[in-house]
């Protein structure tokens, strides 16, 4: 194995549900209307993916560009006072950044991986940090992983990826790398899916072990 390379949401930040609570709000205080599949199909897009998902499925009166601004103005400002750290998660990026090269492949934008990484003091030690934003396609289309790898000077199939909802699973096994699954409680993955990975952890410390 040559790098290992994390998601950033529910795998090391215990922020999917702030991001359904924010896009839930904003919707429905511009005139949209949430719907039961609205979560699990916004979990990986991009943020213009997403943005345009509120607007033109979710019907909130706001243009793409001005309902991405107001959604990730509010995330920042919930983490003012640093992100929600899952326990364990910086020691476990510590741990195996002392045996590879460590990347962060996520969906939420620059501002916020940034937040994450200067909170925790692990700016140094992450060598590559790429957003959904960067890339053509955000998950689960693999571009996001593909790039991570690209920038980290290894082959994608010779990495570990560290993922916990379907479409982060299937983003990193279209990328041809060993899958790694945290699986989120609030929005467990599809069974199916994670039945392709090569290991599903019961909680992230325990996958230097693994590795």
């Amino acid at each position: 194995m040559d790098a290992v390379v994390f998601d950033l949401d529910g795998v090391l930040v215990d922020s999917e549900r702030t991001w359904d609570e924010v896009r839930r709000s904003v919707v429905a205080e511009h005139g949209g209307q949430w719907t039961g599949e609205a979560t699990r199909a916004m979990q990986g897009m991009s943020t213009p993916e997403w943005a345009r998902y509120l607007v033109h499925d979710l019907g909130a009166k706001l243009t793409p560009e001005r309902i991405a601004e107001v959604v990730v103005e509010e995330m920042a400002r919930r983490y003012a006072d640093g992100p929600p750290v899952l326990p364990g998660a910086e020691d476990t990026v510590r741990a195996v950044g002392e045996r590879y090269p460590v990347a962060i492949a996520s969906s939420s934008p620059p501002v916020l991986i940034r937040a994450f990484l200067e909170a925790t003091g692990l700016t140094g030690l992450v060598r590559v940090a790429v957003s959904s934003e960067q890339v053509a396609a955000g998950k689960p289309a693999p571009d996001v992983y593909l790039r991570a790898a690209e920038l980290l000077a290894v082959r994608p199939e010779t990495c570990a990826a560290v993922e916990d909802t379907t479409n982060g699973l299937r983003s990193a096994l279209a990328a041809g790398m060993a899958v790694y699954a945290v699986p989120n409680p609030h929005f467990p993955p599809d069974p199916a899916v994670l039945a392709e990975v090569a290991f599903v952890l019961g909680d992230i410390s325990e996958l230097p072990a693994k590795l």
